[in-house]
């Protein structure tokens, strides 16, 4: 297979993952004898470095030519919040390429990997079993609807509206629904129905969606009592689909109930299956550069790049057991590692998964 890539690798550590991953993507490459061809562009503060923007035009027709987009990290540190190279950076490349590449569906898949589950601050018998799909709604919702600041009396008022159009959430449900019957056939959609008037439309959209996936069982939740049951009962649930900003929340949430964020991926995709694959952290730009960066969640995204713009199946699944037979040798990041056990640097550990693809 010949396809083209597009490589942002961004800031702090996410030029780090991003290399080690390429390495496996070159294995696979070699032992699967394909051709899918990595490109680097751009994003972020070195991007604005040279253009003055976080996302140059030249990156943007480098993605447009492009069969997918492997993504880093963006963002600097915390305490520059004003500093140009980094502020707004998120909205304006992230938001961006959301909006640019209608990338509507965001997959999160939330697992309990044996590595990672004493880190759960869950107790065993809780998580046992815990394999959820989060499905978001990624480009509506109140972080894309109109907003404003204004003075009323006197006094300072800000306003952000949460909009949704029908179509916007049937295409979303038809993603969920559609995963949720190649999984154990059980669908959640959160809302606040009780309060929300957008989420009385995504009901409404709900019921006459749900009657084209007849095998699959669906159930309404609110968002308060659904973070609850994501803590309390997490293996009750197969897929859950919900809007933007529930999403986001329930994400993260679900990282912390696996035990790390940093080993967890996403998939964000469009209609046609062009999709942006990146780790759900951060750029982490305390340890940027040191060699230590874990870049797991990097390499999964890449083996759901495979799985979903690619369909490729042997070959995501060649990417997913190279990590866990790495785990199996004993073949940690520093940040796995017990305290006095030898561990491996970000280049080592992506070099060690390419090797047993």
């Amino acid at each position: 297979m010949q396809k083209n890539i597009s490589v942002l690798a961004g800031d702090g550590i996410g030029p780090e993952i991003t290399t080690a991953t390429v390495k496996v993507l070159k294995s696979v490459n070699q032992h699967f004898n394909h051709a899918l061809t990595p490109t680097v562009g751009l994003v972020g503060g070195d991007a604005y470095d040279r253009y003055g923007v976080h996302l140059p035009e030249e990156t943007i027709a480098l993605a447009e030519k492009s069969d997918a987009i492997l993504f880093g990290a963006v963002g600097g540190p915390v305490n520059q919040p004003d500093n140009p190279r980094f502020k707004n950076v998120e909205k304006n490349v992230i938001l961006a390429l959301r909006q640019r590449f209608d990338l509507f569906a965001n997959l999160r898949p939330l697992k309990i990997l044996p590595i990672a589950a004493a880190a759960s601050p869950l107790k065993k018998k809780i998580i046992n079993g815990l394999d959820i799909l989060i499905v978001r709604e990624l480009v509506s919702g109140i972080y894309f609807g109109p907003r404003r600041q204004y003075e009323e009396n006197g006094e300072r008022v800000a306003e952000d509206t949460n909009r949704y159009k029908a179509g916007e959430i049937e295409r979303i449900l038809r993603v969920g629904f559609k995963a949720a019957a190649g999984r154990r056939r059980k669908a959640t959609v959160v809302d606040k129905a009780n309060v929300l008037e957008t989420s009385r439309l995504w009901r409404s959209v709900t019921e006459a969606v749900k009657k084209d996936f007849s095998e699959v069982a669906v159930e309404y939740m609110y968002i308060d009592n659904a973070a609850m049951q994501l803590v309390r009962a997490p293996a009750n649930f197969d897929v859950i689909i919900t809007e933007n900003m529930f999403g986001d929340i329930l994400s993260d949430l679900g990282g912390a109930v696996v035990g790390s964020i940093g080993l967890l991926p996403s998939a964000s995709l469009n209609g046609r299956n062009f999709g942006l694959y990146e780790p759900i952290h951060g750029s982490a730009p305390d340890i940027a550069g040191k060699n230590i960066a874990n870049p797991t969640a990097q390499i999964f995204s890449l083996a759901l790049m495979l799985r979903h713009t690619f369909g490729l199946e042997r070959e995501a699944e060649a990417v997913e057991k190279a990590v866990s037979a790495a785990w199996a040798k004993g073949l940690k990041t520093k940040d796995l590692a017990a305290p006095g056990e030898p561990w491996l640097g970000t280049k080592e550990f992506g070099q060690a998964v390419a090797d047993l693809i």
